[in-house]
């Protein structure tokens, strides 16, 4: 299985926890929110928007494309910090973060 292909499974089932966890449901930002130029968008989304207007949709993108994928990836610790901020997600959080973990392993042992 290609390293495309691996990308692809994860980020289905990354897709799939979103919406499990009802994370997925996220009104779709503006077109100044998707230039924003700090990292994750934190200054103009929140992090399911980010995960999945920005991250999924350029995975997607990089997928198809058969594109080189970045030398490395670190979202899980961004989306546990996020998510420990909200206390009633407790349970979700760590589906959440296991499935962004399951997508920068791929990613990091593609390089």
């Amino acid at each position: 299985m290609s390293v495309h292909q691996q990308l692809d499974e994860a980020v289905r089932r990354l897709e799939a926890t979103l919406k499990a966890t009802d994370l997925w449901r996220v009104e779709e930002p503006s077109a100044e929110a998707l230039a924003s130029e700090q990292p994750f968008c934190v200054d103009s989304m929140s992090l399911p928007q980010w995960l999945r207007f920005v991250f999924i949709a350029r995975l997607d993108t990089m997928i198809a494309e058969e594109a080189v994928l970045p030398a490395s990836c670190s979202v899980a610790p961004a989306a546990d910090m996020y998510l420990k901020q909200d206390q009633s997600r407790a349970g979700d959080r760590l589906l959440v973060v296991k499935a962004i973990e399951e997508v920068d392993q791929v990613i990091n042992e593609a390089s």
